[in-house]
């Protein structure tokens, strides 16, 4: 039968091993051979496809049952209810850095004209989520990797936030001596033998993005350290972080001088979105 019933659950089969969300996987891959939404698909299941998009879809599940990431094979993730361009080069938008996005635009609120950096934008969504829904605030984004800054200048171009400055740079080394009221990050956490890197979606995503010696927190040592030379007084530093570092970034964070030192949970209940600012003078 090549009626979207038919194909949708003899499609879902296939993945019961591989995916935990088999049913949603194959109605996002179909709604994207047939560049419908998934309401077209419940309203016309009788609905026959054609030879040229079956082998379409054939094609990206078989893709999705090697492994292959969903937002991979489509080549787009949603995140706070915009579309953004993703492909290897990037880690894959989560719904827990929404937690970020929401704690930053609380702070925003309060200083709308504020100067923001991100660092490691990756595909650029925290840039260009916050550049999106706070039309004063300066940003700037900036990556290692200019293959990651190529998909975020699409995004933010996608996203009709042009005027975000993109910056190819290891953290701060080719950051100018400026001054933020922000500084954000999602930075590699996750350390080196953690098992939760032979699973899922993270095996096929960069290990750059992902992993950082010293039990993960490499990258966060340095990026609270350096901070403090580019953080305006009382200006905030926001990082997420693993859901059992907690202790270990505030440890850090403490070392540093930072006051007001607090952490928000994700949509699962961990600790994830760790906060604080510089001293005031």
């Amino acid at each position: 039968m090549n009626d979207i019933q038919s194909i949708l659950t003899s499609s879902a089969l296939t993945l019961q091993n591989i995916s935990d969300s088999a049913e949603l996987d194959v109605e996002v891959l179909l709604c994207h051979v047939l560049k419908k939404d998934r309401s077209y698909l419940r309203t016309w299941p009788e609905k026959a496809l054609d030879k040229i998009q079956i082998d379409q879809f054939t094609s990206l599940l078989k893709q999705r049952q090697l492994g292959q990431p969903i937002a991979y094979i489509t080549g787009t993730r949603e995140f706070w209810s915009r579309d953004f361009h993703v492909d290897p080069s990037v880690l894959i938008p989560r719904p827990d850095t929404e937690t970020l996005i929401e704690l930053c635009l609380q702070l925003i609120e309060h200083k709308p004209d504020a100067r923001l950096i991100d660092l490691g934008t990756g595909s650029g969504i925290i840039a260009i989520t916050l550049a999106a829904e706070c039309p004063r605030l300066k940003v700037t984004a900036v990556d290692s990797s200019l293959e990651a800054l190529h998909i975020a200048r699409k995004n933010a171009l996608l996203n009709q936030t042009q005027e975000i400055r993109f910056l190819h740079s290891n953290w701060f080394e080719q950051v100018a001596n400026e001054s933020f009221d922000f500084i954000v990050s999602n930075p590699p956490y996750i350390a080196p033998d953690d098992p939760h890197l032979q699973q899922g979606d993270v095996v096929f995503e960069p290990d750059c993005a992902l992993i950082a010696d010293q039990q993960g927190l490499t990258d966060i040592m340095h990026i609270s350290q350096q901070s403090q030379r580019y953080l305006k007084p009382g200006g905030y530093l926001v990082l997420e972080h693993g859901y059992n570092q907690k202790q270990s970034v505030h440890d850090i964070l403490q070392q540093h001088q930072y006051q007001n030192i607090h952490c928000l949970q994700d949509l699962s209940g961990q600790p994830r979105i760790s906060y604080a600012q510089r001293l005031t003078q």
